[in-house]
């Protein structure tokens, strides 16, 4: 089966786009806002939250930036309308930092201004680490204009801990593993060591009183994180798990649920399903498996 995934990963980029898109339906909740809160209203109906993303990043035209911005802030004043409880989470290449800091921090500033006004918080998605400095002068300029605003962090960087370390007090904070292909100059390469980091930097949040994401699939993290909380007697109004929209995660999300932790749902949609698609199916190799049945099963393509 490792050989067969390796064979598909290598051939998904000349798939046919419905092939793809068999797969991002799971994935990806749909192209465009109503779309995408419908599912929200879903999931809020089933007891969990959710963040929603609008697919897309390292933007280079200052006017699309702009009508992306607009988006972000028509995103919160329909989950306002439809009294979802649904936050933001947005890449700071979506909308300007690839153009300069100030055009990014400007676009932010804007979509924060209107998630006060509706009660609602945005969260600055981490990039690759060309971006996290960036990412890190945002989130403190931005933390000085409202509370309405959090950050990721991504536990493979050997640098993170240190970067919680110098955080704001009542920072808000979504720690998960890391996806981008960086150098083991500056990231840890194997599961184990990413995975002790990882606790690590979640005992040093909570010394630190923040609010935080405890964003992983990792079975062995959801196990230690639920030791550590109990261990050391962690209050649920600091923390939340979260998880990617479409990861089967109902045996974890009723585990949370029972101990009456608060659970969001991470949810992308937009008209660039297809390129996160095939990011995410290069990602994760078993996800090639489930494509390859995909292919050939005659309901879905037919």
């Amino acid at each position: 089966m490792v050989f067969i995934n390796k064979i598909i990963i290598i051939l998904i980029p000349f798939l046919p786009r419905y092939v793809i898109q068999i797969f991002s339906k799971k994935y990806v909740a749909g192209v465009n806002n109503s779309e995408a809160l419908n599912v929200v209203k879903n999931l809020n109906k089933r007891g969990q939250n959710a963040t929603i993303d609008i697919l897309g990043e390292h933007t280079c035209d200052i006017q699309i930036c702009k009508k992306i911005t607009s988006n972000y802030i028509q995103l919160l004043e329909e989950i306002n309308n439809k009294n979802l409880i649904c936050n933001l989470s947005i890449k700071p290449s979506h909308i300007g930092a690839d153009i300069n800091y100030q055009t990014a921090f400007e676009n932010f500033r804007e979509i924060l201004e209107a998630a006060n006004r509706y009660d609602n918080f945005i969260r600055i998605d981490m990039e690759n680490s060309e971006l996290t400095d960036l990412s890190i002068r945002l989130y403190k300029e931005l933390k000085l204009l409202s509370d309405n605003i959090g950050i990721v962090f991504q536990a493979y960087l050997h640098r993170t801990e240190n970067d919680i370390s110098n955080l704001p007090e009542n920072s808000n904070i979504r720690l998960c593993k890391g996806i981008y292909k960086e150098s083991e100059d500056i990231a840890y390469q194997k599961h184990d060591d990413i995975n002790i980091n990882y606790m690590k930097i979640l005992k040093t949040a909570f010394k630190k009183d923040f609010y935080i994401g405890i964003a992983t699939h990792d079975k062995e993290l959801i196990k230690g994180s639920l030791n550590l909380i109990e261990r050391e007697k962690i209050e649920s109004s600091k923390f939340e798990f979260q998880y990617l929209y479409g990861v089967p995660m109902e045996k974890y999300i009723r585990q949370y649920k029972s101990k009456n932790f608060k659970v969001r749902a991470y949810i992308p949609f937009g008209e660039d399903w297809y390129d996160y698609s095939i990011r995410r199916i290069k990602e994760n190799p078993k996800i090639a498996s489930y494509v390859l049945k995909n292919i050939f099963s005659k309901n879905n393509i037919n």
